[in-house]
């Protein structure tokens, strides 16, 4: 059966008016071009916990109102929307670019704060790479000092104490690989930086005894130019050692360690 074209107008005028009746509210919103209702409906869908239409209308609207008093309640509600969506990465980013871009604003504390603690969000276990924990500790240090007094201070020293925490553990667990896979340079050099940067560690008495181990591993694999002057070093590990800890559980092992490198340096000597 052939379709008249004048039927087929009608066919066509017909179904797009029954889709534009079944098109949702949020359609006819997003689509309708009307700046100000794109705007009163994302804060209201906002309001109500709806962060996907929230963020997509934010988003249609965010260039018409740049500039203007209103950008800045938008820049913020619409950076919200990313963290209410656990989508850290970018809740960081724009809360730092509304921190930047409105200096003066009365939410640019909190701007500053909600940066920091995405990227706390984000923070992996310890074996994991730990680059969102580093820019934690550095955006809650930078917070505790742009704003000494405020109320989030405690809050932010007791975070950044758990996110040094776990640097430290990632610290010992790489400086323990190199051991283990007898990398002992790399060891070394990893466990004194692990004193250097966390030097009130709770390991830092089994740190030490490992570098008592690592420099005399290292001087027995060591060119035998280089045997003495290594050895030597051992020694100076051992006696740092029982200086601090001269009741620790390690000193066996540092006592046998002690006399082999002693034996050694007196074997190179004859």
């Amino acid at each position: 059966m052939k379709i008249r074209p004048l039927r087929l107008i009608l066919w066509i005028a017909v179904l797009s008016v029954v889709g534009m009746g079944c098109r949702s509210e949020f359609e006819r919103i997003r689509m309708s071009g009307d700046t100000e209702l794109i705007l009163t409906k994302a804060i209201e869908f906002y309001e109500e916990g709806d962060w996907v239409k929230s963020q997509t209308l934010f988003e249609l609207v965010l260039n018409q109102y740049r500039g203007r008093p209103e950008a800045e309640e938008i820049y913020f509600k619409y950076a919200y929307t990313f963290y209410n969506l656990n989508q850290f990465a970018l809740s960081a980013h724009y809360f730092n670019n509304f921190a930047e871009t409105f200096a003066y604003s009365p939410y640019r504390e909190e701007a500053d704060y909600m940066s920091a603690y995405s990227n706390y969000q984000m923070s992996p276990v310890f074996r994991l790479d730990q680059i969102s924990t580093v820019e934690a500790v550095q955006g809650f240090q930078e917070f505790v000092n742009t704003y000494p007094t405020s109320d989030r201070v405690a809050e932010c020293n007791e975070l950044i104490d758990e996110m040094r925490a776990k640097l430290e553990k990632k610290a010992f667990a790489s400086a323990q690989l190199y051991y283990r896979m007898t990398d002992y340079q790399s060891g070394i050099h990893s466990f004194e930086n692990l004193l250097r940067e966390y030097p009130d560690s709770e390991q830092a008495e089994q740190v030490h005894y490992l570098l008592v181990a690592s420099t005399f591993k290292y001087a027995e694999r060591s060119i035998f130019e280089k045997r003495e002057e290594r050895y030597e070093e051992a020694v100076e590990q051992y006696l740092d050692f029982v200086e601090r800890y001269p009741s620790s559980t390690y000193m066996d092992e540092a006592n046998l360690i002690y006399n082999k490198t002693q034996n050694e340096l007196k074997s190179l000597s004859e």
